[in-house]
């Protein structure tokens, strides 16, 4: 067969050519396009009545080899110019939602799953379980890949329930190895996505579970915490920043620990983007311009996070964010819009006791928040960013800003003074 098609490919010898050229009643029979008679240059002339064959189509602009000997000029072709107005293009093909989070799931800020797991005697993650809105059949349906579960500490033992609550989340983890796995880091999270695990990073805490000491928060480091909220302590309060709570700051940069910024008072928020080398984050913060929740962000702490590279995640929450799915949206582009499209990411803040908004009652919900915001026109790699690129890119900003620290200095040893 290759040697057949060879042949009926093979170029004209240069003589071919010139005995090639047409007479008058070759181009009154058919012929097959591009095919040369053999004998076409010892053929004479036959006059041909013009009305009785019909010619062989011409390309435009095309002039026969023979048009002198026909008596009849060729035709030119068309002067006309092409349009120079070029055609409208035609917009993207937008991904259905379940496909985009297929390929770039949801990286959940907040979970409080710990807590409620915690209080229940038996429950079944694995095939369902109704007394939880993030059990992992929902999980998958919402095309989650990565979930920040925070320990709920108590006033009254601080480090005791939050090494409870560690010691409970590494036990779910392991009893799930097909379809969890505990990430300590930015390179965990992306590997366990690449093996369609669910990564589970430990935090955000609250500050007061370090209990005012540098030694115990390296220890829960140690153990695989992986955030810090700082508010609600005597070192970070309406006042700001004290010397002592600047140094827990340098010291979560030096460990690669992410600092949480939901509900710290404007000065200490003011004083932790000045001191931090590190990206810092609102966990489960809306704008405070369209509902006045105290977790939820003023417009100028929105910019600053924006100039920092750091990251707001909208919580699904009805008290925080509004009652239906369209109040969430409003939140997150209120948040695009002023901080930018890498500072902004969804936070579920399920499993805390909250209510939630219509069609976001579990972690099922988020496709319909993509659907939404693809209706008011963000595109394919906006969204990308907002449910995994951006908590990625400030995970790994925060172990570059560690390593670089590490060479700098050793642990810290500052003491709390009350």
């Amino acid at each position: 067969m290759a040697d057949l098609q060879d042949e009926l490919t093979a170029p004209a010898e240069a003589g071919d050519l010139e005995a090639a050229r047409p007479t008058t009643a070759d181009l009154a029979r058919p012929t097959p396009a591009g095919h040369v008679p053999a004998d076409a240059g010892n053929a004479p002339p036959t006059p041909v009545d013009p009305t009785s064959a019909a010619p062989t189509p011409t390309p435009a602009g095309h002039v026969p080899a023979d048009a002198g000997n026909t008596g009849t000029a060729p035709t030119p072709a068309d002067p006309t110019p092409a349009d120079p107005t070029p055609a409208s293009p035609t917009p993207a093909a937008l991904t259905p939602p379940h496909d985009l989070l297929t390929r770039h799931p949801v990286a959940d800020g907040y979970c409080g799953l710990p807590q409620v797991l915690r209080a229940l005697p038996w429950y079944d993650l694995e095939l369902g379980e109704s007394a939880v809105e993030a059990d992992l059949p929902r999980l998958r349906a919402g095309g989650t890949g990565a979930q920040l579960w925070a320990p709920h500490v108590a006033p009254d033992a601080p480090l005791a329930t939050t090494l409870e609550q560690i010691d409970l989340i590494t036990n779910v983890v392991a009893r799930h190895p097909e379809d969890l796995r505990l990430s300590r880091s930015a390179s965990d999270t992306a590997d366990a996505r690449a093996h369609g695990r669910i990564a589970v990073l430990i935090g955000p805490a609250p500050a007061m579970a370090a209990a005012d000491s540098l030694g115990t928060l390296r220890s829960l480091h140690a153990l695989g915490l992986r955030a810090l909220t700082l508010s609600g302590t005597s070192w970070a309060s309406d006042a700001g920043l004290t010397r002592f709570g600047e140094e827990v700051v340098r010291e979560m940069n030096r460990l690669g620990m992410l600092i949480d910024l939901t509900g710290a008072s404007a000065a200490t928020a003011t004083r932790v983007l000045a001191v931090s080398k590190a990206p810092v984050a609102l966990t489960r913060s809306g704008a405070h311009a369209l509902n006045h929740h105290p977790d939820n962000a003023p417009d100028d702490l929105l910019a600053a996070l924006g100039e920092n590279r750091g990251l707001c995640l909208v919580p699904c929450s009805a008290d925080r964010t509004g009652p239906a799915l369209r109040d969430v949206a409003d939140h997150v582009d209120h948040v695009r819009r002023l901080a930018g499209p890498e500072a902004v990411g969804l936070s579920g803040t399920y499993d805390t006791g909250e209510a939630r908004p219509e069609d976001l009652t579990d972690v099922a919900g988020y496709p319909a928040l993509i659907a939404e915001l693809q209706d008011r026109g963000w595109t394919d790699a906006d969204l990308a960013l907002l449910t995994w690129g951006n908590v990625q890119r400030v995970l790994r900003s925060t172990e570059f800003v560690s390593r670089a620290a590490q060479q700098r200095r050793g642990p810290s040893t500052a003491t709390h003074e009350p």
